[in-house]
């Protein structure tokens, strides 16, 4: 298999790749078997396929759960403006904050977004007050709150179909 994997590695995806990527963003519980008989390739390429899209961060596989349900009366999304010189290093501290499940950097009034949960105003208010807010770099925040998911779909395909 590591035959397999260095042979590919850093190849551009190719339309069985897709296919597999496709097939799982409709349904990631799906086993190599299925997706090797869906596809009319055998399950052994399937598996050095997803080994190799997971490898190189093509693709993730997880449970997405709905936090609202699981107990988390807080979801939202923060948004920071930093000192541009110091925004890797702002975005390290982020990352190490568990509530705080995504960060990304941005373009437009804010330069990085980030995507938190938490249970309870006190929660958020730690989060906010005591975390964020003492992170050398940052200008300002902005906090909104998800109320209500209304479309959270995550099978948009590859871009290059």
């Amino acid at each position: 298999m590591k035959r397999e994997q260095s042979k590919t590695a850093g190849k551009p995806l190719d339309q069985m790749d897709r296919d597999i990527i496709c097939l799982l963003q409709k349904n990631g519980r799906l086993t190599n078997i299925i997706i090797s008989k869906k596809l009319g390739i055998s399950e052994a390429t399937v598996r050095n396929r997803l080994n190799r899209l997971i490898g190189e961060d093509y693709i993730k596989i997880v449970a997405v759960s709905n936090p609202l349900k699981l107990g988390f009366e807080i979801v939202g999304i923060i948004r920071i403006e930093v000192v541009v010189q110091k925004q890797e290093r702002v975005a390290k501290e982020l990352e190490k904050i568990k509530s705080i499940w995504n960060i990304v950097y941005t373009t437009g009034t804010a330069d990085i977004n980030t995507e938190f949960v938490a249970k309870s105003l006190d929660e958020l208010n730690d989060l906010l007050l005591d975390k964020i807010s003492k992170i050398d770099g940052i200008i300002r925040t902005e906090t909104s709150l998800i109320l209500k998911y209304i479309k959270r779909n995550y099978d948009w395909g590859t871009g290059l179909d």
